[in-house]
């Protein structure tokens, strides 16, 4: 786990969301939520609930892929993508 990674977590963590776990997966993190939890809410407000969690984080940025989940669904958001990251986008 890189430095990025852990703080990313360490700030999620640090937000004590009821019922969350907030877990390292490989270079990634994966976040599983309860099932009342509406994804669509959070996927439409996370860029704006990462920036201001991005303040706080002054370790060297990387890409980081967060994997939000519950047993129905499931989306990702990429911070920091990568050129493949930005090209498989374009292929969609």
């Amino acid at each position: 786990m890189n430095a990025y990674q852990q703080k990313w977590i360490d700030v999620l963590k640090a937000a004590n969301l009821k019922n969350w776990q907030i877990e390292p997966l490989g270079d990634d993190i994966r976040v599983t939520m309860p099932n009342i939890t509406d994804l669509k809410l959070i996927r439409d407000n996370l860029p704006e609930v990462i920036a201001a969690f991005s303040l706080d984080n002054d370790e060297p940025q990387g890409r980081l892929k967060f994997i939000f989940k519950n047993d129905a669904e499931l989306f990702e958001y990429i911070l920091n993508p990568t050129e493949e990251d930005l090209s498989e986008d374009d292929e969609h």
